[in-house]
């Protein structure tokens, strides 16, 4: 037998750590869309299933798609280890319903310049402005569980589950806010998954129901992004931080504990479409 693998480390200097191996994505927005396409097509399942208890009601109908895209949630869930609750299904069935690219709102930013290579983008500085983001730590044994569970607590918050009572509508990207140790630099288990409020309730954001979803009020920032697909895991992240780290000129520049993981959705692939963030310093 082998020796086992070593756990993933960040580093802010050095040789970019190898690929790894292709995994499962998390739940995501992409799965939504995927999902949604399938919901509306139909199909001859559910017609034999209508003709099997001869209720074809919208109620009945209703009741048959949350139950088939809970179990498709769930199914995805246990290959991460993830329990999605049955409470989740009509926050699950409003999410797919509304998941239209055109009708997603880009979290806006000031382009301030933009390094590349032989026609390639290697990474933007980008300004953005203050907002009101809704947020919730989570800390599991694994980066995917965590973001799994962060963004269903910020699916409930933004699927009716606030003071206003109406769905608040999609923003993107969904970014996670992950830190490296005191004295190691591993990423912590610790992370904060982040929606920001569309542009409509910066003002007067709606309250949430659940008490761990915080509305917090974000300073400007100046950042460096880089984007990149695949899997979004303690891996990918770790070697994500030291490219784009190798490609700045003066990476002391920017905070050396804190980066985030924004995450986009790109309906034409089948790789999520990431960024990684480093937060230049006050």
């Amino acid at each position: 037998m082998g020796s086992p693998p070593e756990p993933p480390r960040c580093l802010l200097s050095g040789d970019p750590q190898p690929e790894p191996e292709p995994q499962p994505g998390a739940i995501t927005l992409e799965m939504l869309e995927r999902e949604e396409g399938n919901s509306s097509s139909g199909g001859e399942d559910d017609e034999e299933e209508e003709e099997e208890d001869g209720d074809g009601s919208a109620g009945a109908r209703e009741e048959r798609e949350q139950a088939r895209l809970l179990r498709y949630w769930q199914g995805v869930g246990r290959g991460h280890r993830v329990d999605v609750p049955s409470d989740m299904a009509q926050p699950i069935q409003q999410m797919t319903r509304n998941n239209h690219l055109q009708e997603r709102e880009s979290v806006p930013f000031t382009l301030i310049n933009r390094k590349e290579k032989f026609g390639e983008v290697l990474y933007e500085r980008r300004h953005y402005g203050k907002a009101k983001w809704a947020c919730v730590k989570v800390q599991e044994e694994q980066y995917e569980q965590s973001i799994c569970l962060g963004f269903m607590k910020i699916m409930r918050y933004i699927c009716e589950q606030n003071s206003s009572g109406l769905f608040l509508g999609m923003t993107v990207p969904i970014v996670t806010i992950v830190h490296l140790g005191e004295n190691s630099p591993d990423i912590t288990r610790l992370v904060t998954v982040a929606y920001r409020l569309p542009s409509g309730l910066q003002d007067q954001p709606p309250e949430p129901y659940d008490p761990e979803v915080v509305i917090e009020e974000w300073a400007p920032a100046m950042i460096y992004a880089r984007g990149f697909r695949g899997a979004t895991n303690e891996d990918s992240i770790a070697r994500e931080i030291n490219l784009l780290a190798d490609l700045l000129e003066h990476p002391e520049l920017c905070l050396q504990d804190t980066f985030i993981v924004a995450g986009y959705t790109n309906p034409a692939a089948t790789n999520r479409q990431n960024e990684i963030w480093f937060l230049e310093k006050p």
